[in-house]
Parts: C-alpha cells; structure tokens; sequence
C-alpha cells in the first residue's frame, strides 16, 4: 500500500507547483495586516502609515522572494525540481538528431 502524502509535504507540493500565487498571497496578506497595524495607531499622519505599509509591503515581497529562490535552489539540487525543470530535463535527454548519416 502507498501512504499519502504527510501534511508539510503535501504544502510542499503546492507552494512548488504554485510559487507566484504563494509570493501574491503572502504580498496580500502583509500587506493588509501592515495596513490594519499602522491603522489602529492614532498618532500617525494617514500619509506616513501608507508610507509604512509600503515599506513593509516591500520588506516581505524581497522576503517572499527570497523563500521562492531558496525553494527552487533547495528542489534544483535534490532533483525533485517543478514540472518545467522536469520538462527541460526530458528535452536535453532526448536525442536531437535522430537521423543517422
């Protein structure tokens, strides 16, 4: 019998197949909680929390990215790799000229 997928993997799995949307939603989700932070402090300009937000917003996109890179570095080198990786493998192994002279 096979065993299912653990839970760590199986997340593993879908932020591999899903990198862009798992950068957006981490974007998203900083974002509106940098916003709903400099929001609830009244002592602040409403131009510098936006200016804030964003400023955090930027700190986790390189963070987020930074993962994205890590991840593809981390999968590069054990092979497991995402379906274009796979992809180029099987073109790159598959003879080019396949006529003989």
């Amino acid at each position: 019998m096979e065993e299912s997928p653990s839970t760590m993997e199986s997340i593993r799995k879908w932020v591999i197949d899903h990198k862009l949307r798992t950068v957006g939603c981490l974007w998203l989700s900083g974002i509106g909680s940098s916003v709903a932070y400099n929001w609830s402090r009244p002592n602040m300009k409403p131009s510098v929390k936006i200016i804030h937000a964003r400023l955090h917003a930027q700190a986790l996109t390189l963070a987020a990215l930074a993962g994205a890179a890590l991840v593809e570095y981390y999968d590069h080198r054990t092979g497991s790799g995402s379906k274009v990786n796979q992809y180029t493998k099987q073109i790159f192994t598959m003879d080019t000229h396949p006529q003989k002279d």
